[in-house]
C-alpha cells in the first residue's frame, strides 16, 4: 500500500470511546485552567506583583494549559480516569497553600468569606467562559487533527466511521457551537425588523473567508494528493464548507424567526431530519450511496455526507444561539451565576436521558449522518464543558477574594455593587491591571486570532504528514513534534497579540 493509502486505513474503521471517557477527558481542560489561575494567585501572594514576563508568563501558559493536553490524548491516555483527580488534588494542595499563608490578610473566618463571596458582583459585559470554551476547542481540535496519525493517539479518540462517540467527532460539534455563542443575532442587544435584514447581508459577506479556505483546502488537498476520509464529508466538501452555510443558514431562520424562538427550530429540524432517515431511504443513501455500493458519481453522490448533515448542524446551531441568548441575561452577581450553573447542568442531565431514548428508539449516535441523536450528545457535552468553565472561573473570584489584588486574566473582573440611585446600576472596578496582564495571556492570544490559529494548525499538519512518516513514529519523537507543533502555534498567536495585530479584514 502507498503512504497515502496506509494513512487513509488508519484513520478508517473506527467506533468510538465510551460517553464516560469523553467526560473524564473534557474535565481535563477546566482543570488545568484553575490549576494555573491558583499558581498565579499564589505567585502574587509569594512576590505581592503579578507575574508580568512575557516569556514566563508563555511558558507558564503553554506547560499548564496545552502541555497536559497532549499527553492525556498520548502516553497518558491508559490513566485517563485518574487524571481528574491528580489534577484536582494538585489544585485543592494549592489552595490549601494560598489559604493558610495570607499572612498580609486579616484574619477572617472562612463561613465570612463564603458570604462575601456570595453577595460579590461580577462584570455583566464580558463572560470569560466563552472566550475559554472557544479557545479550548480550537486548541483541542488542533492537537488532535495532527495527533491522529501518529501511533500514540488511541484509535478510539479519532472519527467513528458511522456510528460511535469519538472525541473528534465531538470537536465538530463544539465548533458549531461555540460559533453560535458569539454570533451576530446573539450579539446584538437590539434586533429590529429593519436591522434583521442589514444583518443577515453582512452574514452574507462575513463567511467568504470560510468559502474562500474551504476552496484552498480542497484545491491543496486533492494537487498534492494528501491522504483523506472520503466518509468524513465527502469527496470535495470539508469543514469550512460546513462552518460557511451553516451560519448562512441560520442567518436567513433568524431573520425570518424570533431569535427568542431558536430552540424551536433545533428541535423541529433535527427531530424532522430523523424521521426522514428513518422512514425513507436517505440514511441508506447517505451510508451505502444511490446504487448501494458507495457510489461517488455526481456531485450530490459524491459529497452526500457533507451535503445532508449541514441539517444536522443547523439544528445544533440554532439550539446553541438560544443557549446565548440565555448567557446573555442580566447575570451580574455570583449567585446569579452558580444558579445558572445548576440550570445548565440540569439542562445537560436531561439531554442525557433524551439521548438514551434517542439511541433505543431512533438511532445510535452518527457523525457521519448528524443525526438526532449525534445533535443531542454535541449539545449535552458542550453544555457541560461550558459548566465547567464557569464553575472555575467562580472558584477563581473566590480564591481571588481570599488574596486581595491579585488578579487573573481571562477570569471574571469584580465590580461595585449597583445603585439604584444611579443611570448605569453596576459600575466596574478599574481594571488596569487586568488589562495588562491579558496582553501576556495565552487564550487572549488565540481567541484575538481564532481562525488564523485554526487555519495555522491545518497548514502545519499537513506539512508534518508531508515531511514525516508519522504511523511508524517513536513515542519520544512524537511528544516531541505534537509539542513543537502547538508551541510554534501558540507562539505565532502570542506574537501577534502582544503586537496587537488582528487578521480580520471582513
Amino acid at each position: 500500500m502507498s503512504q497515502k493509502h496506509l494513512k487513509e486505513a488508519f484513520i478508517s474503521n473506527l467506533n468510538g470511546t465510551s460517553l464516560l471517557e469523553i467526560s473524564l477527558g473534557l474535565s481535563l481542560a477546566p482543570l488545568c485552567l484553575l490549576c494555573r489561575g491558583l499558581l498565579l494567585i499564589l505567585y502574587y501572594l509569594h512576590y505581592g506583583k503579578p507575574l508580568s514576563s512575557r516569556k514566563y508568563s508563555l511558558l507558564l501558559d503553554f506547560l499548564v494549559l496545552v502541555s497536559p493536553l497532549v499527553f492525556s490524548c498520548t502516553v497518558l491516555s491508559p490513566i485517563i480516569f485518574f487524571m481528574p483527580s491528580i489534577i484536582a488534588a494538585f489544585c485543592a494542595g494549592i489552595f490549601s497553600k494560598i489559604y493558610s499563608q495570607r499572612k498580609h490578610e486579616t484574619r477572617v473566618p472562612f463561613r465570612q468569606i463564603v458570604q462575601e463571596f456570595q453577595k460579590t458582583y461580577l462584570d455583566p459585559e464580558y463572560i470569560p467562559a466563552i472566550t475559554v470554551f472557544r479557545v479550548y476547542v480550537n486548541v483541542l481540535t488542533s492537537i488532535s487533527i495532527l495527533a491522529v496519525d501518529f501511533p500514540q493517539y488511541p484509535r478510539r479518540y479519532a472519527k467513528a466511521e458511522t456510528y460511535g462517540t469519538g472525541v473528534m467527532d465531538l470537536g465538530v460539534g463544539a465548533y458549531i457551537f461555540g460559533n453560535a455563542l458569539v454570533c451576530p443575532e446573539v450579539r446584538q442587544k437590539s434586533y429590529v425588523m429593519q436591522s434583521k435584514f442589514s444583518s443577515l447581508a453582512r452574514q452574507f459577506f462575513s463567511v467568504w473567508p470560510l468559502i474562500f479556505l474551504g476552496v484552498g483546502r480542497l484545491l491543496s488537498v486533492k494537487s498534492i494528493e494528501y491522504h483523506e476520509h472520503t466518509s468524513e464529508y465527502g469527496v470535495h466538501w470539508n469543514f469550512f464548507f460546513t462552518l460557511a452555510f451553516v451560519r448562512l443558514a441560520a442567518s436567513l431562520l433568524l431573520a425570518i424567526f424570533p431569535k427568542n424562538k431558536s430552540w424551536i427550530i433545533a428541535i423541529n429540524l433535527a427531530v424532522l431530519y430523523q424521521l426522514i432517515l428513518n422512514t425513507t431511504s436517505l440514511k441508506m443513501f447517505i451510508l451505502h450511496g444511490s446504487n448501494g455500493r458507495d457510489s461517488r458519481v455526481g456531485f450530490l453522490n459524491a459529497n452526500r455526507e457533507g451535503l445532508l448533515s449541514l441539517f444536522g448542524y443547523l439544528a445544533i446551531y440554532m439550539a446553541s444561539v438560544q443557549v446565548g441568548l440565555c448567557l446573555l441575561k442580566c447575570r451580574n452577581s455570583v449567585k446569579g451565576w452558580i444558579e445558572a450553573a445548576r440550570f445548565l447542568l440540569l439542562t445537560a442531565l436531561v439531554l442525557f436521558l433524551f439521548l438514551r431514548v434517542s439511541q433505543a428508539h431512533a438511532d445510535l449516535v452518527s457523525r457521519r449522518m448528524a443525526n438526532l441523536s449525534y445533535c443531542i450528545w454535541v449539545l449535552a457535552h458542550c453544555l457541560t464543558f461550558f459548566t465547567w468553565f464557569v464553575v472555575t472561573d467562580l472558584m477563581l473570584v473566590f480564591t481571588k477574594l481570599l488574596v486581595k489584588g491579585s488578579s487573573v486574566p481571562c477570569c471574571w473582573n469584580v465590580v461595585k455593587p449597583p445603585n439604584t440611585g444611579t443611570k448605569h446600576g453596576t459600575e466596574a472596578v478599574p481594571t488596569g491591571k487586568e488589562g495588562k496582564l491579558a496582553r501576556i495571556c495565552l487564550i487572549s492570544a488565540i481567541n484575538k486570532n481564532q481562525l488564523l490559529f485554526f487555519l495555522l494548525a491545518n497548514v502545519m499538519t499537513g506539512t508534518v504528514n508531508i515531511l514525516i512518516d508519522t504511523i511508524h513514529s517513536k513515542t519520544a519523537f512524537t511528544l516531541c513534534i505534537l509539542h513543537l507543533y502547538m508551541f510554534f502555534n501558540c507562539l505565532i498567536m502570542y506574537i501577534l497579540h502582544a503586537k496587537n495585530i488582528v487578521l480580520k479584514f471582513w
